[in-house]
């Protein structure tokens, strides 16, 4: 499904080129990765994050980011976000046609990436009621439906210009439940298990603060 071709591999450069002079990354556990099928979930602290991310596979990793549709509002930034193989969805809304292309793009044997916590989580900010939002239980939905190989991945939360950024892949998560696609109840949980899981990676818990002190 994702477009391979000399447009997008200019874009894939040029974009590569400048966010490593404003946000270098270091990578830890890429040889982890399957090489198809993969559904990614990484926390979300800001919008350079899918970015970073993207740039840090292969160049033939066919990955596709499910991108809250804001994004596709500029004319440009949306021209170019489909380019690469991007595509909108509607935050606090049952965008069906959403969830029916992330099904597709997996069950193609191409990689998704999906930020389980619907919102970008910054040192607090996006708290409700103190408490960091809940895990989106479609995340693991897809990734059940689809038979999806699913990944956590952890993203450093402050981003400084020039300083760098940790990106770590985490081990496979083995998803548990019952029947053909389990209850809502242990979708529910696999998702709290991922967002879990790629906090860990990085010495966090959930919404970014320290495991310990």
């Amino acid at each position: 499904m994702k477009p391979f071709n000399c447009l997008f591999i200019l874009i894939y450069y040029v974009v590569g080129f400048v966010a490593r002079v404003l946000h270098p990354t270091s990578v830890e556990g890429m040889e982890k990765l399957p090489k198809s099928g993969v559904l990614l979930c990484p926390n979300h602290a800001s919008n350079w994050d899918p970015i970073l991310v993207a740039l840090r596979l292969p160049i033939n990793y066919r990955l596709h980011i499910m991108a809250k549709e804001e994004l596709f509002q500029n004319p440009l930034l949306g021209w170019l976000l489909k380019k690469v193989g991007a595509f909108p969805v509607s935050r606090g809304n049952n965008d069906i046609s959403t969830v029916r292309t992330a099904i597709q793009v997996l069950k193609e044997g191409d990689n998704l990436l999906i930020f389980s916590e619907g919102t970008t989580i910054r040192n607090g900010i996006g708290y409700i009621d103190g408490l960091p939002p809940q895990a989106k239980a479609g995340v693991a939905m897809i990734g059940v439906r689809t038979g999806a190989t699913l990944v956590p991945v952890f993203v450093d939360g402050e981003k400084k210009l020039f300083h760098k950024t940790r990106i770590i892949f985490g081990d496979p998560y083995e998803p548990h439940y019952t029947g053909r696609r389990g209850t809502s109840e242990e979708m529910q949980k696999i998702a709290d298990d991922l967002l879990a899981a790629a906090y860990a990676l990085g010495g966090q818990a959930v919404g970014g603060k320290p495991l310990c002190g």
